[in-house]
């Protein structure tokens, strides 16, 4: 009887299960597919182009093991390098043995 009841609540939640899935679109993630909609009010073979060399660079970077915010944040920290732009030098916290 239990056994049923817990089957009957896990039917009942089953979109649940889902919920944190990624969004594919076409086999791809979701979130790489954002220059579709710049293919829909600017049709030309160069925004085609650089469409399908988007979907395949982010279909390379998840075969490796990224997904997309991580592909984006990792090109962030490639482009910038070692150095933070945003973070003031004399923010800097120095570290001071007072043991």
């Amino acid at each position: 009887m239990v056994k049923e009841i817990e089957n009957i609540q896990e039917k009942l939640n089953w979109h649940w299960r889902n919920s944190m899935r990624v969004v594919r679109f076409f086999s791809f993630d979701a979130r790489s597919a954002l220059p579709i909609p710049v293919l829909f009010f600017y049709i030309r073979w160069s925004t085609i182009t650089i469409l399908i060399l988007f979907l395949i660079f982010f279909r390379i970077l998840e075969a490796k093991g990224l997904t997309f915010p991580a592909a984006i944040r990792n090109i962030r920290s490639w482009v910038l390098g070692t150095d933070r732009p945003g973070f003031l030098a004399a923010r800097h916290k120095k570290f001071i043995d007072y043991g």
